[in-house]
């Protein structure tokens, strides 16, 4: 996509943290976007700061992506508001994390329908809607979680690990529809995951406008070649 004037993306978990940046970014650069979010209140003030970059070029959506069924409605709603679906990025996600021995059934099930489910079931529903455009772009931001595993994070870990592979099986079956499959694993993110502190570590840590970057990077990439996978780190942390 030399330009992305004029395309159609679908974010999920748009409304605060990194896919709100990356939403913003993307109607900066001319792209018409929805973004899905679970909670009314962050979605209405995203929609406020999205619309700057672009006055008409957002929609908003309340859906929870662990709901096949909403994640389904939420992307027809896109294609019948914009005309189309061209980019589709996961950006939803969620981490607990406690001790395997001590955390609960329910804890691991959000994890896992979040973070890998939820890819899913937005995949299946765009990827009809890609290939009826001639091709497109599926961005998953994972994290280095997915390779580099630590303790009390055994589902978070299991989770982008999952959906590290999952993006590499999926890239395989859609690279002859022109729709093309990156995953993007950054390390320590300056946000406010999981009701952290943003402003905690933020002078050495990556930030959601750096993680935008590599997803419009990779959208204007060439389309001969793709980088399937980016790994993304703070280049100095601090020394242990």
């Amino acid at each position: 996509m030399e330009s992305l004037r004029g395309k159609v993306a679908f974010v999920t978990g748009g409304s605060r943290g990194i896919g709100l940046v990356v939403a913003r970014s993307l109607v900066a650069d001319g792209a018409r976007v929805a973004v899905t979010g679970k909670n009314e209140s962050h979605l209405s003030a995203a929609r406020l700061q999205i619309e700057k970059a672009g006055p008409g070029s957002v929609e908003t959506l309340q859906a929870d992506v662990r709901r096949y069924d909403e994640m389904k409605r939420a992307i027809e709603a896109t294609v019948t508001r914009f005309g189309g679906l061209d980019v589709l990025v996961n950006n939803a996600g969620v981490g607990i994390f406690a001790n395997v021995a001590d955390m609960t059934r329910p804890q691991w099930s959000e994890v896992i329908d979040t973070n890998r489910s939820g890819v899913f079931f937005a995949c299946h529903a765009a990827i009809p809607h890609l290939r009826r455009r001639g091709g497109g772009f599926i961005i998953n931001i994972s994290s280095l979680a997915g390779k580099n595993a630590f303790a009390t994070a055994a589902a978070y870990c299991a989770s982008k690990a999952g959906l590290n592979a999952f993006s590499e099986a999926l890239m395989q079956e859609v690279r002859y529809d022109n729709i093309r499959v990156s995953y993007v694993m950054p390390g320590s993110v300056a946000t406010g995951f999981m009701g952290g502190d943003e402003s905690k570590g933020a002078d050495w840590k990556v930030s959601s406008e750096e993680v935008a970057e590599v997803v419009l990077n990779l959208l204007r990439h060439p389309v001969r070649s793709l980088p399937s996978r980016v790994e993304l780190r703070p280049t100095k942390p601090p020394r242990k």
